[in-house]
């Protein structure tokens, strides 16, 4: 019975309470075990498995890894002239808006400070009167009052210049460039090419020419470095920058051309082009004995440093990827294969007819005559197609093919210039009986200017063709300068055929009365010159035949013909006809070659060029 009025708790009752108590007990255990494992585990995790990637998030957060700019290599022409280099410059940039808010804010705490408009403007006025006309002040305020979170304005400057600008006015920020400078401007642009900033690699990089084909050697190799950086913030620790990989600089490059001849080369084929009224030309000067090219040039050029002047015909190098028909240039060939195989000497005398028949085709002579008794080097030197197609009948198909492939015609010359084009021969097999009435006369084939140069090259050498080089010697990240190797030379034809060769040319700039030849107006006084005059018909693409009024006027020559020297190769496409320019380009040699004797100081030749007979009369 129970007192008082309280409940009465039965044994019962008290063991249930104990039992559920027990049970809320062994899951607390048991939830603070499962608890621990997962904290153990999570532990082990982290501090095991995590710790490498945590460290070096955590890394990440208080260093800034950068890039150490390598230095670019130079590009220099055979005297030391330097063609192409590198230097350090910056990049203004700004934040418009945040420069707004700042200002107007800094305005308001204290109005004696000007607002974001009046700021602007001090700002503006500022940078124009460090960096100097090339910057305007508008172009500066068109900047800062833009609605962009983040903008570059103007062009690269000094570093020094963005100092004086980053110090005064810490809203307008300067970040590193690398700029390629071209002190000699446009001459040589086409072999040197040209390199810009290119944002998304942040470095300089070749696009054109030499600068592009040769990037990697030049460019060299980036190093990196570390600097740590103050909790939350980007701001470098003064005195914490540390090299992690230093920078490999690019090599330099000492080219095998002669700047001030590439500059007067390139003018006066311009100025000859000008007055043919032709679509273009090129010009290429040898070493007679080493194949180093002295001069490349084409009649329009580009300043590597102004994108604006890189039209798609500037930017071109026709002299090494425009192929042409050379038209009577290529006799040479049949001539020094005659000679060589012993089936004509420089006086035999050959019954010319004013036409032959070769398959299916009739060719003639650029002049109307009769059978007329010319020498075979009247054969050259009045540039008889009839003659010259004679001549190679008798030295056959096989043999003038074999002889192309060792004068380098179809073939690149490797001189490891962009875009270089091998010409065009037409295969041995696929030739027709008509094909060899082309071929002798320069039809039917191509070859740029540098392979033609080539081929009177090896004449001037004694029969040997040494391929063209460009490129003289490199200096490597050590400073030790290596020599490029000159390439190994191809016998041609024997030094005698050479030598008799090069004399019968001489007849082609003769200007004697009834034995002149064809080329006499590349003639220069106090010199032996030998050369071939070239005129080709051009492919007319309204009848896919040859034209009758547009033709490349070709010239290739050899200077001192007594003591060989130079060789220069010259090429005019499609001049207008009616000038003395339009129909030869033997005038362009003249001018070419005389420079040459001044700068180079050749001697005089030790006698005047015995005269030839072309014609017996």
């Amino acid at each position: 019975m129970a007192r008082g009025g309280g409940k009465r708790v039965t044994r019962r009752t008290a063991r249930t309470n104990v039992a559920g108590s027990s049970r809320r007990l062994v899951v607390g255990r048991l939830i603070l075990v499962l608890a621990l494992v997962a904290a153990g585990a999570q532990l082990v995790r982290v501090q095991g498995f995590q710790a490498s990637a945590l460290s070096q998030e955590s890394e990440k957060q208080r260093l800034t890894k950068e890039a150490i700019p390598a230095e670019r290599g130079e590009i220099t022409d055979r005297s030391g002239n330097v063609l192409a280099f590198s230097s350090e410059s910056r990049q203004l940039y700004t934040n418009p808006i945040s420069l707004r808010e700042d200002q107007n804010e800094a305005h308001r705490q204290d109005p004696s400070k000007p607002n974001a408009d009046q700021y602007k403007r001090e700002i503006a006025r500022y940078i124009h009167q460090v960096v100097g006309p090339k910057l305007p002040e508008k172009e500066v305020l068109d900047a800062l009052f833009s609605q962009k979170r983040f903008t570059y304005f103007g062009p690269v400057i000094d570093p020094g210049a963005a100092r004086l600008i980053t110090e005064k006015y810490p809203h307008v920020g300067a970040e590193y460039r690398a700029t390629r400078e071209y002190p000699a401007g446009e001459v040589g642009a086409n072999v040197v090419g040209a390199a810009k900033w290119r944002m998304d690699e942040e470095k300089v990089k070749g696009l054109i020419g030499m600068e592009s084909s040769l990037d990697k050697l030049l460019a060299g190799r980036d190093g990196a470095k570390v600097s740590d950086t103050a909790a939350g913030s980007p701001v470098v620790i003064p005195g914490t920058e540390r090299e992690l990989e230093p920078a490999t600089p690019g090599s330099d490059l000492e080219l095998t051309i002669d700047s001030d001849l590439q500059y007067t080369v390139q003018n006066k084929l311009a100025d000859y082009v000008a007055k043919a009224g032709a679509r273009g030309g090129s010009a290429v000067v040898l070493d007679s004995h080493t194949g180093e090219v002295y001069a490349l040039a084409n009649d329009t050029s580009f300043n590597p440093a102004n994108s604006d002047t890189w039209t798609n015909k500037a930017l071109g190098n026709a002299a090494v990827t425009n192929p042409f028909e050379p038209g009577s240039v290529h006799k040479v060939v049949t001539a020094a294969g005659a000679i060589e195989d012993g089936l004509v000497r420089p006086d035999s005398v050959l019954q010319v007819p004013g036409q032959i028949k070769v398959a299916d085709r009739v060719v003639g002579d650029a002049w109307s005559h009769g059978t007329i008794p010319l020498t075979f080097t009247g054969v050259l030197g009045k540039s008889s197609n009839v003659g010259t197609l004679m001549t190679a009948q008798r030295l056959g198909e096989d043999r003038f093919a074999d002889l192309m492939h060792k004068f380098g015609v179809g073939q690149q010359t490797g001189i490891g210039l962009p875009g270089e084009s091998s010409g065009y021969v037409p295969p041995k097999e696929d030739w027709s009986g008509s094909t060899f009435a082309n071929l002798p006369i320069g039809q039917g084939l191509s070859m740029t200017v540098l392979q033609m140069a080539g081929m009177y090259q090896a004449i001037a050498n004694d029969g040997v063709r040494v391929p063209p080089r460009i490129i003289a010697a490199e200096t490597g990240p050590d400073g030790q300068r290596e020599e490029r190797p000159q390439p190994e030379g191809v016998r041609v034809v024997s030094e005698r055929t050479a030598d008799t060769v090069k004399d019968m040319l001489r007849s082609v700039v003769q200007d004697v009365p009834q034995q002149e030849g064809t080329g006499s107006d590349a003639a220069l006084e106090g010199f032996q010159v030998s050369g071939k005059t070239g005129t080709a018909q051009q492919i007319d693409p309204s009848c896919n035949c040859y034209s009758q009024s547009n033709y490349w006027i070709t010239f290739a020559g050899i200077v001192p013909a007594d003591d060989p020297r130079f060789v220069v190769g010259l090429m005019l496409d499609a001049p207008q006809s009616g000038t003395p320019e339009g129909s030869s380009a033997a005038p362009l040699f003249h001018d070419v070659a005389s420079y040459l004797t001044q700068r180079y100081q050749l001697p005089l030749s030790k006698e005047p060029a015995p005269e030839q007979i072309l014609q017996i009369r």
